[in-house]
């Protein structure tokens, strides 16, 4: 728990005040602009949404909108086919089971094709403001490094995040891991000595 809190502390200091990066005018336009992400970067979605939701902002526009003409627009992200194909499917499901509107559970949100439980909890904290940790591969990636879960699956780091987290930080600190993890803490060509948190670990207590 000391080493958690350090962690979060030093996180507070560089990243203060995180905000996510993907535009979207709503849930159902979050919801996509998510699922988009998969694989992609934040910025590559953000240049191909503005089309397609000044076409389609809600699931019956999408639905009239249809497989091809969704894939033409995002086709430059990655599995673009396969997105394209879940965006309809979701959109078909929202109408017929849930009114319309986005499901407000981790549950009935990864019922939607193409909605898995990362994406599932970003709708959840990001749009609904319900806590959640939405483990990606930078946050999965720095909980191991941090020694603050095994990386034996992003499950486990998950459940070990919101162990060692208070459920009121959830939300601000999964933005602050991603956020510093892309500036400090990258994947590749990694400096230790430069990272604010990788250079004092073995300061830190192990628990």
């Amino acid at each position: 728990m000391k080493r958690a809190k350090k962690i979060q502390q030093i996180l507070d200091q560089y990243i203060p005040e995180p905000q996510g990066a993907l535009s979207h005018q709503s849930l159902y336009t979050l919801l996509i602009a998510v699922l988009l992400s998969a694989q992609c970067t934040d910025r590559a979605v953000n240049l191909v949404t503005p089309t397609l939701f000044s076409k389609a902002d809600t699931p019956e526009k999408m639905l009239a909108l249809g497989e091809e003409e969704i894939f033409k627009i995002i086709k430059t992200l990655g599995l673009a086919p396969t997105k394209s194909k879940a965006i309809v499917g979701l959109s078909k499901r929202l109408l017929e089971q849930f009114s319309g509107e986005v499901p407000r559970t981790l549950e009935d949100l990864q019922t939607l094709p193409g909605v898995g439980r990362k994406t599932a909890s970003v709708v959840l904290s990001q749009g609904m403001g319900i806590p959640a940790f939405p483990v990606d591969t930078h946050i999965h990636r720095c909980a191991n490094r941090w020694g603050l879960s095994d990386g034996s699956s992003v499950l486990k780091t998950e459940k070990d995040l919101c162990r060692l987290f208070p459920k009121s930080s959830w939300i601000k600190l999964h933005l602050q891991i991603i956020l510093f993890a892309r500036a400090y803490c990258p994947a590749k060509k990694h400096d230790e000595a430069s990272c604010p948190i990788c250079s004092i670990l073995h300061q830190l207590p192990k628990t």
